[in-house]
Parts: C-alpha cells; sequence; structure tokens
C-alpha cells in the first residue's frame, strides 16, 4: 500500500502530470492574449457599425491559430510521454503538402477575400465595377464576390481573379450635365432662368450643393452646349438628373427657352419639262 502510495505520489510530482497541465494552461493562454489583439486590431480599423465582412475573417484567424495552437499542445504533451513525434509531424507535413496542391486555387480565394476585406475596398451594398462588370454588390465572401447590375444580371467572380475594382459609393458625386439650346437664346436669360432653379434644385433629395453654372462649353452644328453642375450623394446622380431635367423642361417651356432638335432641309430640283424624254418609240 505504501509502495502503491509513493508511486502516486511521485507521478504528481512528475512531469508527465504536471507537464499537460503547464502546456494546456500556457497554450489556452497565449489564444486569449492573440484573440485580444486581433480584436483590437478589428475593431481600430473599422469605422462602420457593420462589422459582418470583419467578424467573418476574425472568425477564420481564429479558427486556424486554435487549431495550430491544439496540435503544438498535443505534440508537447505526446512528446513528454515518450512518443516519437517526429514521424508525426512528417506525416502531417507530407498530408498538408497534398491538401495544399488539391485546394490551391481555394487558398488563393480566401487570401484575396481576406485582403479584400482588410483594404475596405467596398462594401456589401456598394455600387462597384470589378473587371468590366458594374453592379451593387449583393455578398462578399473569402472565396467569391456577387454582383447585381441594374438590369438584374447577377456576376459571381472568384477573389483571386479581380484585378481591377472601380467603388462609385466612397465619395460624392459630381454631376455635369449638358444643356442644348438654341443659337437665337440670349444667354443672359438663360443664366437668369437657371439661377433661379437654384432653390428648386437644392430641395431635391440626396443634392448635396447648389446647382453651379459653368457656362457655355461649345458650338455644336445646331445648338449651343451649355453646362451645368451639381453635387450629389454617392451613386444618385442618375435619378437626380432625371429631377433636374424635368424642372428645366417645365422652366424652358414657361421661359421661351428653345431646346433644338435636329432639323433636315429637303430641296426638290424641279425636272425640265423639254428635256425630258418619251419611253414611246
Amino acid at each position: 500500500m505504501n509502495e502503491l502510495f509513493a508511486k502516486i505520489i511521485e507521478f504528481i510530482f512528475s512531469k508527465k502530470f504536471y507537464g499537460p497541465i503547464i502546456y494546456i494552461t500556457v497554450g489556452w493562454l497565449i489564444y486569449k492574449a492573440i484573440n485580444s489583439i486581433i480584436s483590437k486590431i478589428i475593431l481600430k480599423r473599422s469605422k462602420k457599425k457593420n462589422h459582418k465582412k470583419e467578424d467573418t475573417v476574425v472568425n477564420l484567424i481564429r479558427s486556424i491559430i486554435k487549431y495550430i495552437i491544439i496540435i503544438i499542445v498535443v505534440l508537447v504533451i505526446l512528446e513528454t510521454y515518450g512518443v516519437n513525434t517526429s514521424s508525426i509531424l512528417t506525416s502531417l507535413g507530407i498530408a498538408g503538402f497534398v491538401v495544399g496542391l488539391a485546394f490551391q486555387d481555394t487558398m488563393k480565394n480566401m487570401l484575396a477575400g481576406i485582403f479584400i476585406i482588410f483594404d475596405n475596398r467596398y462594401n456589401i451594398g456598394d455600387v462597384v465595377q470589378i473587371n468590366d462588370f458594374k453592379g451593387e454588390v449583393l455578398a462578399l465572401g473569402l472565396q467569391t464576390t456577387k454582383l447585381k447590375s441594374a438590369t438584374g444580371e447577377v456576376f459571381t467572380i472568384a477573389n483571386s481573379n479581380i484585378t481591377s475594382v472601380t467603388n462609385f459609393t466612397e465619395s460624392d458625386t459630381l454631376l455635369i450635365m449638358d444643356l442644348g439650346v438654341g443659337y437665337n437664346t440670349d444667354i443672359n436669360h438663360l443664366e437668369k432662368v437657371l439661377t433661379k432653379l437654384k432653390p428648386k434644385v437644392k430641395k431635391i433629395e440626396n443634392v448635396k450643393g447648389e446647382l453651379d453654372l459653368l457656362g457655355i462649353d461649345s458650338f455644336a452644328s445646331s445648338e449651343i452646349i451649355y453646362k451645368i453642375s451639381v453635387l450629389c450623394k454617392p451613386n444618385t446622380h442618375y435619378k437626380i438628373k432625371r429631377e433636374i431635367l424635368k424642372l428645366i423642361k417645365i422652366e424652358f417651356d414657361k421661359e421661351g427657352i428653345e431646346i433644338p432638335f435636329t432639323q433636315i432641309d429637303i430641296h426638290l430640283l424641279k425636272e425640265n419639262p423639254k428635256k425630258k424624254k418619251s419611253n414611246i418609240e
């Protein structure tokens, strides 16, 4: 009995007993510390209330770190009990190499997705042009990005295949419009009419500034091109342009300002009857 008790005491004070406890505790503390650092970095970088994308990447990184720590702790514990971990590491290395080759494209897409999210190139709901396709971002995952065009087409692209991105939502849009008026238009009168429209244009939803009269831009074949501009919220300029054109048409009709249209002058040549030859022989 005393011998058994002595063996138990000896085991408790041996590395085989306290070693795994220490390794598991240290591994857990390291995981918590890294987890805390990652969370602080993400919160510092993120400026929006919606953290869905950031949460996706954080959870992925946490999972990877967690399993790496678990594998290291298990291997160290096995080494403590005298297990040869070199052969295990060799097997894991070969298996990892095979898996890496099989999922090479998947890993490329995941890394590209992580960089897109961390760089904050675009968010869900943004209107962007990716490569040659323009649309609203419906989904942004670690593998693919999904866009929907204005006419309803849905475009899905692997993140690693994204070569260029134009974001139309990040900053305000300067709407520049060309107004065609007839050559007989009094430009001073035209500018007075446009100036009267400034308060109405400013009341249009999503307009951020006053209507700016830029002046005569060019002389076309049948009209004078007069430019105007107004600052709008991102991706609202199409609707605002239609509203402004409606206001301009109504005001031009009241003030008698001509909006020219293409005209064709047709000249008919009258044939001399004396030169007309008879078809009767």
